[in-house]
Formats: C-alpha cells, sequence, structure tokens
C-alpha cells in the first residue's frame, strides 16, 4: 500500500493557491496546480468555522479517504488543496466522496480509460 504524499509547508499551499485554477461546489473547493514530479500531492484545510477540532479531523479524513480510494483513477503530477467548506460539516462519507469527484472531473483530473 502506497502512503499519500502530502503537502505540509505554507510555500507550496502558496504555490497552488498562485496558480489560480479553482473549482467549487456546495461542500468543497479545489485548487490544483501541476508540479515538477511523477506523483500527485493532496494538501487539505479545514478552517476553525467548520467545527470544533473532532469536526474538522472528521472532515480531513473523510476528504483524505476519498482520494486514497480513487487515486489509481486520477492523474499524476498535480499537486490539489482540498478547502472545506462550513456546509461540509456534518455530512457523510458518501456526500464528501461525491463533491470531491465532481471536482476532479471539473478539473479533468480522471484517466481517460
Amino acid at each position: 500500500m502506497k502512503n499519500i504524499i502530502s503537502l505540509k509547508n505554507y510555500r507550496d499551499f502558496g504555490r497552488v493557491y498562485n496558480h489560480r485554477e479553482s473549482f467549487a461546489n456546495r461542500l468543497l473547493v479545489m485548487y490544483v496546480a501541476p508540479n515538477q514530479t511523477a506523483c500527485s500531492r493532496i494538501g487539505i484545510s479545514v478552517s476553525k468555522k467548520v467545527g470544533n477540532s473532532v469536526v474538522r479531523h472528521r472532515i480531513t479524513r473523510l476528504i483524505r479517504e476519498s482520494y486514497r480510494l480513487h487515486k489509481n483513477e486520477l492523474k499524476e503530477g498535480f499537486d490539489l488543496v482540498v478547502i472545506a467548506r462550513v456546509t461540509a460539516k456534518g455530512t457523510g462519507y458518501r456526500e464528501i466522496e461525491d463533491a470531491f469527484l465532481h471536482l476532479c472531473r471539473s478539473h479533468h483530473l480522471f484517466v481517460q480509460s
């Protein structure tokens, strides 16, 4: 099982934000920027406005799991930053996964089969 490579520092998040390619839906916002590596990385941001730490970590886990399960279907070489909106609070895995996949389709991140 491969580990998920995450964006961790401010500079990496800033580079993706400055690329200014984003799409949003009711639950999530996704920024995408190409990187110079052969793998994709994901960064997840959940504001304190969404809820307490338990709620924020749960949403983070749901987004990360959606990415992990569909990683093989996505193109390589991109940095993704996913931001949870306040409306994501109290939603289940299926809604988060659907929102994540919708944004991936909007960015044309799926490998053509």
